[in-house]
């Protein structure tokens, strides 16, 4: 009986938080309801084992293209002789898995120098950058994934924005560093140090520098890597989390580690090789977990109960229908467009839906992006070119052709949906076919 009720209670908070249509509007209690949606949301991805797969995609793809990646991200940096300022971040990754972790990371350094990337030659380099594009190809194939972007950047894109971010990036990084370490031993903050309580808050300032440069790579890839519009809100609030919870990540793997002496008696020399995987694993299990965040807090309205929702024809029609309606009403009046995660905020439907009917709306030509960030809709020719009827037939539109390769063992005026044979039963569709079948 007790079970029974707790259950009962459970679903019922479930509902409220799916279907409350009158969240609460005071500060503190809209931002509990808001989290409230998003950890829900989160541990459903989780449980569905999307996110899972995943990462453990990426872990595989992250030993095969660890020393590519690095002697690429580093190169740049040996060129200009200021390598060395990245090589504490690396250790700083590899610390949680303990002394084993250290000689680790110092062999993959070992492996980064050794590696000379004029001597490879062009079929050597071709293969490098190919598997460090196929890293961040797969990373950006799993945002997409949270973020339900269809489509991926092109050949070109993916050259250009990759390699762009993996050699330039770390060149940022340690830039931020030496302005950091430059601002904080300048004379002027030498002075404010000697002075009460400034001196101690620009130590602890001092001390969170490597946190806040995390927080920072955090949001700078929830930003870039999707194949759509982040709003930098979104992803730095996604970023703090994942930043926060990677520092206590590593804190709890660290004491899991120390007490693992009875795993390595088991695995003798293998055990830091799985203790490795784990530690990537959770590493980009909290990635794609600060991903989702954002996204969920960004698109509020794919909170749901299921993660894909079913796209009925009549819920298209209605939405399609819905959805130029908005867009046509200010286009008329003269208003300003209205943006894409507006219309889905106003609809109150999971952004996954909307965006599957507006992409058929303006790849028939009905919609159109605008605005200078190109998330703005307005209407694709005239209003008085626009019919509901042609609305719904792009709607129901069969864009595959699965149609045509329907086998002909059925009447073809059914296939077609003739106005004049919605009324006819089965049973009289197959009395005439009967009769055709004899009169042949």
């Amino acid at each position: 009986m007790a079970s029974f009720q707790l259950k009962e209670r459970l679903q019922a908070a479930e509902n409220w938080i799916l279907a409350n249509p009158n969240p609460p509007q005071s500060w503190p209690w809209t931002w509990l309801y808001k989290a409230g949606r998003s950890a829900y949301a989160l541990v459903r991805d989780v449980v569905s084992g999307q996110l899972t797969l995943h990462a453990m995609s990426l872990v595989y793809t992250t030993l095969l293209s660890i020393v590519p990646l690095l002697a690429l991200s580093f190169s740049v940096l040996k060129a200009l002789g200021v390598h060395q300022r990245m090589e504490p971040f690396l250790f700083q990754f590899f610390q949680p898995m303990g002394p084993e972790g250290v000689e680790m990371a110092e062999r993959i350094l070992g492996f980064v120098d050794n590696m000379k990337v004029g001597v490879l030659g062009s079929v050597g380099l071709g293969l490098l950058v190919y598997t460090v594009v196929s890293l961040v190809q797969k990373i950006e194939r799993s945002f997409n994934m949270i973020w339900h972007v269809p489509e991926m950047r092109s050949v070109a894109q993916r050259f250009s924005n990759y390699l762009s971010v993996i050699m330039v990036g770390p060149l940022l990084m340690v830039s931020a560093i030496g302005v950091s370490a430059t601002i904080f031993s300048s004379s002027f903050v030498q002075t404010l140090i000697a002075i009460e309580p400034f001196g101690s808050v620009i130590l602890a300032a001092s001390r969170f520098t490597p946190f806040f440069l995390v927080v920072g790579a955090f949001t700078f890839v929830y930003v870039f890597m999707p194949n759509t519009r982040v709003k930098v809100r979104y992803a730095a609030i996604g970023g703090l989390v994942a930043g926060v919870s990677w520092q206590a990540g590593g804190m709890l793997f660290a004491s899991f580690v120390a007490g693992s002496a009875k795993y390595a008696a088991i695995y003798s020399s293998f055990a830091i090789g799985i203790i490795m995987l784990i530690w990537i694993y959770l590493n980009w299990m909290i990635l794609l977990l600060g991903a989702s965040l954002s996204y969920y807090l960004q698109n509020p309205g794919s909170v749901a109960k299921r993660r894909h929702v079913q796209l009925a024809p009549e819920l298209q029609e209605k939405i399609a229908l819905a959805m130029m309606w908005l867009v046509a009403r200010p286009f008329s009046e003269g208003k300003r467009a209205p943006q894409q995660e507006a219309l889905e905020h106003d609809l109150r439907v999971p952004g996954e839906v909307t965006r599957a009917v507006s992409d058929k709306l303006i790849r028939a030509g009905l919609l159109s992006l605008a605005g200078p960030q190109g998330d703005q809709l307005v209407p694709g020719r005239a209003l008085d070119l626009i019919t509901v009827g042609e609305v719904l037939k792009v709607v129901r539109r069969d864009e595959d052709r699965v149609v045509d390769r329907l086998p002909p063992v059925f009447p073809a005026d059914l296939l077609n949906g003739e106005r004049e044979n919605e009324s006819k039963t089965f049973a009289a569709l197959l009395k005439n076919g009967a009769d055709t079948s004899s009169a042949g």
